[in-house]
C-alpha cells in the first residue's frame, strides 16, 4: 500500500550493553519514527502510534553498524492503519581489516521486525483517499 525506509548508523550513543551492544528498544524508537513518516504521507498528519501486536528480536545490533529499517501501511480502517516493520543490519565495521573499516553485508541481516497500530483522528486527516 504505502512503504517507506530510513537508514541510520548506530553510533556509540545507541551502546546501552557490554561489547557495544545496542538496546533492542532503539530498533522500537526507530520503527516509530518510520510510522510517523507513513502517518504524514498517508493522511497529512503525524497521528498516534497505538500499540504494537507483536516484535521480535532476531539479531544483536552493535555501535558502527548501519540499520536500514522499513515500514509500510498495510491496512486501514476509518482511523486505524495497521503497518509493518522491518530492521535489517546491512553494514557492519570491520576492525579486523582497519580501525576505520567497514564491510557492506553480501546478505542483509533481519535484526528486528514488528507489527502495529497507527491512529490518525478523522478531524486530522487532510489526505483524503478513494
Amino acid at each position: 500500500m504505502l512503504e517507506t525506509t530510513l537508514k541510520v548508523r548506530m553510533s556509540m550513543h545507541d551502546a546501552h550493553y557490554a561489547g557495544n551492544l545496542v538496546d533492542g528498544a532503539r530498533m522500537t524508537n526507530l520503527f516509530g519514527d518510520v510510522a510517523t513518516e507513513l502517518s504524514i504521507r498517508y493522511d497529512g498528519d503525524e497521528g498516534l502510534f497505538r500499540a504494537y501486536s507483536s516484535i521480535e528480536f532476531l539479531a544483536p545490533v552493535y555501535a558502527g553498524d548501519f540499520i536500514e529499517v522499513k515500514g509500510r501501511i498495510v491496512e486501514v480502517g476509518n482511523t486505524s492503519r495497521r503497518m509493518e516493520f522491518e530492521a535489517w543490519k546491512i553494514i557492519s565495521p570491520a576492525p579486523e581489516l582497519g580501525e576505520t573499516s567497514a564491510k557492506v553485508l553480501d546478505e542483509p541481516i533481519l535484526v528486528c521486525k514488528a507489527t502495529g497500530t497507527g491512529v490518525t483522528l478523522k478531524e486530522r486527516q487532510r489526505i483524503k483517499h478513494d
